[in-house]
């Protein structure tokens, strides 16, 4: 597994946006919801201009940290689009947080359910670590972890590359070994230089499917290497 040693292991953190479901398949399935919506409510197109401008700020502020991050990224699209503050928060909680969890499950990628359950008949903990919320996504894809962090959080406020996140996790689940961590995620410039900077090891994600059976095999190696 790229080197990673999986002896002693104790917490396994996940990224979730492309790392626990394809999301290329995901972004289809919403551009068509899209479209449909927009050729229907064509006075509401605005809404897609609020979206393009509160990923992209979130996107050019990588790494950033600072107080209230959460009331942060709304006031980033308010100052490129001029719309009042609770419009932003009820397109983003409608488009980004909301109504893609229904396609959740059938995007789910292969073998992640048997790997959180073998992590967790290891007695090998579970966190979830991403810039996004992500609790509602988690009962969408049904899976259960034992700690949910957001990079928006109180007591985070900062995105990745920035490793107070993991820290944070860490921190919260005793972890004094970083080589008894493994962060999971699918984007090197975020995920990955997040976990260098933290000192624990990273698993890369690639699309999952049949010819790269990832988290079966990583299930397998889990139940057969670790703890025996």
């Amino acid at each position: 597994m790229h080197n990673i040693s999986l002896n002693n292991l104790e917490v396994v953190v996940f990224d979730v946006d492309g790392t626990l479901y394809n999301q290329s398949l995901l972004r289809k399935k919403m551009l068509f919801s899209l479209m449909k919506y927009f050729v229907f409510h064509p006075w509401k197109i605005n809404e897609l201009f609020i979206l393009y401008h509160f990923r992209k700020e979130r996107e050019k502020n990588k790494g950033f940290k600072g107080p209230n991050l959460n009331e942060q990224q709304y006031i980033w699209c308010k100052q490129k689009i001029n719309q009042p503050i609770d419009k932003i928060r009820e397109v983003v909680a409608k488009w980004i947080f909301n109504y893609p969890n229904q396609f959740l499950k059938s995007c789910t990628y292969p073998g992640i359910h048997l790997l959180f359950k073998s992590l967790a008949e290891k007695k090998i903990r579970i966190a979830i670590y991403s810039d996004y919320d992500s609790i509602e996504k988690m009962k969408a894809m049904e899976l259960k972890a034992d700690l949910y962090v957001s990079s928006t959080d109180a007591q985070i406020n900062a995105f990745k590359p920035n490793p107070d996140g993991l820290e944070f996790i860490c921190n919260e689940f005793g972890v004094t070994d970083k080589n008894q961590c493994l962060f999971i995620g699918d984007r090197l410039e975020l995920d990955g230089e997040c976990a260098k900077a933290a000192g624990i090891s990273f698993l890369m994600v690639d699309e999952v499917n049949e010819k790269n059976p990832l988290f079966e095999n990583l299930s397998k190696q889990v139940l057969n290497v670790i703890k025996q």
